[in-house]
């Protein structure tokens, strides 16, 4: 068994103030296969400490300083690409193919777009060209405290470190404590990417120690946190004494709209299928299909279809198969809004409570399909995050909509039509921070956040790295 207690503290791998070990499980085989330690406030401090020293010159350093380690780190996570792979896997249940390739792959996607956005962006400006006195500065906000989940742990972990050591600023990273292994190993790649000690640290710990002593500390000038909204807001308010910024990616109830004059069998199935992908464990997945009822039958039909075709697999072997939730917890989770479904009158149409036929063991899950659902129900509202789809039938576009947006949640929303003038209209009257039409896929680069109780700030491109700059305007320069 693995065992990886030290923490990336200064440029050095150092042991923690107190031992507070944990074992980190496969959730194919509810087996240990790696040790963790768990940190304290004394090791935050330790961190924050080292970064707050980096500051003072990485702070300062010139943008081709910053684009060199980038590089060299782009260079180093592709080498140690199936390294990567393995580790996410084993620790949350992606299936080794899926984990090859999205999980692993939607970070090097975004190595690669923040270097190029760090190119070609210009730190000084003037106001106006006719107003040269007035001088616009965008300054690194300082040290960053970072928390990750266990979802997505690449995509997360470099849409927050990348953009941040880009702008210039220092970092303490608390990845997820189910899933922190893919993390341990980045910290490898950005040592052997030559950034100066400090500007990069890592602490594992568990939120109401590791995460409430970063949110909290008063050296920490930002946190940015991904995971659910009661945790969010529990980082929020633990930064609002020191009034830090805060960037906040949470939950969400993704609705995805099939129009009548849509090509039915095309969006139909790829809603399934995008909706069981990560075995349902994305904050954007399309959870709630919103069918017009002159085509919801047959969209019915061939979504039972598709699940029927969804297979699950061990996910050490390759292959297209859906692979376990990541923990006893989410599995627990899942069956009692399964169950729920079911108690409150929604049509079990595929799938349901148990594991999958053929399993005795993992935190499997069945591929579910619940039909009949008014948006008032338990799983029409509330985050499942496990491969559970609620169809629910409107009358026309204009309930639809108001169906769509009904909802605490503003992620991410999903619209099927043929009538592109009729796409544009509708996405507009989204309430959400992403629209995907007739299943275009969101680039590299591009804004990734959401509205209301789905967070604030954006990840991604231009505006991820705005989000770790201050503005400083100089008159009379």
């Amino acid at each position: 068994m693995e065992r990886k207690t030290d923490f990336y503290i200064n440029g050095a791998w150092v042991a923690p103030t107190n031992a507070n070990e944990m074992e980190v499980i496969n959730p194919a085989t509810e087996q240990a296969f790696a040790t963790i330690s768990l940190g304290s406030q004394a090791d935050v401090d330790k961190a924050v400490a080292a970064a707050k020293d980096a500051f003072q010159t990485w702070g300062w350093s010139s943008k081709e300083e910053r684009l060199a380690c980038l590089n060299k780190l782009k260079d180093v996570y592709k080498k140690r690409w199936n390294e990567m792979a393995e580790a996410i896997s084993n620790e949350m249940g992606a299936p080794i193919s899926m984990s090859g390739a999205a999980q692993v792959g939607a970070g090097y996607g975004h190595i690669k777009a923040f270097i190029e956005t760090l190119q070609d962006f210009t730190f000084e400006r003037a106001f106006k060209p006719d107003v040269p006195e007035e001088h616009i500065v965008y300054e690194p906000i300082g040290v960053c405290g970072l928390i990750t989940p266990w979802n997505w742990p690449m995509n997360q972990v470099t849409l927050k470190v990348v953009p941040a050591v880009a702008a210039g600023c220092t970092v303490v990273l608390k990845p997820s404590e189910i899933a922190p292994m893919s993390s341990l190993l980045f910290a490898e790649m950005m040592d052997e990417a030559g950034f100066p000690k400090g500007v990069f640290n890592l602490v594992n710990g568990d939120g109401p120690t590791v995460g409430a002593a970063l949110s909290s500390h008063p050296d920490v000038d930002m946190m940015s946190f991904t995971g659910s909204t009661r945790a969010g807001t529990a980082v929020a308010k633990a930064a609002a004494d020191t009034v830090k910024r805060v960037t906040l990616e949470l939950g969400g109830k993704s609705p995805n709209i099939v129009l009548a004059d849509a090509d039915l069998e095309k969006a139909v199935k790829r809603g399934v299928i995008h909706c069981f992908n990560n075995t349902g464990q994305s904050c954007n997945a399309p959870t709630r299909m919103i069918v017009e009822k002159s085509v919801y039958d047959q969209a019915v039909e061939i979504a039972v279809a598709t699940a029927a075709k969804a297979s699950v697999g061990n996910p050490a072997e390759e292959g297209r198969h859906i692979g376990p939730l990541v923990s006893q917890m989410q599995y627990d989770k899942v069956q009692d809004l399964i169950q729920k479904g079911i108690d409150e009158g929604a049509t079990l149409a595929a799938g349901g409570p148990g594991r999958p036929e053929g399993f005795n063991r993992g935190y499997y899950v069945r591929p579910t399909i619940f039909t009949d659902v008014n948006n008032d129900m338990t799983i029409a509202r509330e985050e499942i995050f496990g491969p559970v789809l609620s169809m629910i039938p409107v009358a026309d576009e204009e309930e639809a909509v108001a169906v769509a947006n009904d909802t605490p949640y503003g992620l991410a929303a999903y619209l099927q039509t043929g009538d592109q003038e009729r796409a544009h209209r509708i996405s507009r009257k989204l309430r959400a921070g992403m629209v995907h039409i007739n299943g275009a896929s969101q680039p590299a680069g591009s804004a990734f956040g959401g509205y209301k109780m789905s967070g604030n700030g954006r990840e991604g491109g231009v505006w991820g790295l705005e989000d770790y700059l201050e503005v400083k305007t100089v008159s009379g320069w």
